[in-house]
């Protein structure tokens, strides 16, 4: 886990969208975006993000996979009251646990509904992993979990988030990733040879670029990426006069939150 990871060596993470609704397209996800901005700025690179569908062998087998390649793991989807929601069952195939209905959570659910409320179907949202830890969700009570290194999540995004307020604060991470976005008035294609001589220079630094069209013109968006804010702003004079040489007209956009 992160705690163990050497001294100035990234943290990194792995995402995995669990739900046959999101292949199929009847469903977009949402929570990519907000997990992968909330874990930058604690420090912690999102590496990897996997969408795969409620099967049982495809779920066990990528988690074992990943949570031995990365420092965190984080699930989203399948923790629903209905046959289908099969991550917990998963999680603990996964980790050699039986599943069991936590008392901890059972608890929340019985305070949270009338008497004579609690259906089987609703107690399945109590079921985890033995050992697990809950993760609390304030929105609709029934709880996410956590197994090592493994956090399982809802799929509902207003859900979600509220999830992951409730655990980050245990999240260990390292440098958030810091950016710069130059716009270029110029195609991607007329900067490659530069932009390829200062990723040489700047091998530290993340360099991408990104083309756009705006009123039929052709642009390019260019990203520098790295911990280190110094050598970014460094990157960044060497970007601009190099943009300037090509007689393209460019401005920096504005840093978002988080970097």
């Amino acid at each position: 886990m992160a705690e163990n990871v050497p001294a100035g060596a990234p943290v990194t993470a792995c995402l995995l969208i669990i739900g046959n609704e999101i292949l199929s397209g009847r469903t977009q996800d949402k929570n990519l975006a907000f997990i992968g901005q909330g874990l930058n700025d604690l420090g912690i690179r999102l590496m990897e993000v996997r969408v795969i569908p409620d099967i049982e062998a495809v779920i066990v087998d990528t988690l074992n996979d990943v949570r031995r390649r990365f420092d965190y793991v984080f699930t989203t989807g399948g923790i629903g009251p209905t046959h289908d929601d099969i991550t917990a069952d998963c999680v603990a195939k996964a980790f050699g646990l039986p599943l069991i209905v936590n008392p901890e959570a059972r608890a929340i659910l019985e305070a949270h509904y009338e008497p004579g409320q609690l259906t089987e179907a609703r107690l399945r949202m109590a079921r985890t992993p033995e050992g697990a830890t809950l993760i609390e969700n304030p929105v609709s009570k029934a709880p996410g979990f956590q197994v090592g290194n493994v956090f399982v999540m809802a799929g509902i995004p207003n859900i979600m988030q509220a999830m992951f307020a409730s655990l980050k604060h245990g999240l260990v991470g390292g440098q958030p990733l810091r950016s710069r976005t130059l716009r270029v008035e110029m195609g991607e294609s007329f900067v490659a040879d530069g932009l390829a001589r200062l990723q040489e220079r700047f091998p530290a630094i993340e360099i991408g670029s990104y083309p756009y069209t705006r009123n039929g013109a052709f642009g390019t968006r260019l990203v520098l990426r790295a911990t280190d804010e110094a050598l970014l702003d460094a990157a960044g004079v060497e970007l601009e006069s190099l943009v300037a040489d090509l007689g393209a007209a460019s401005a920096w956009e504005a840093t978002p939150a988080g970097g």
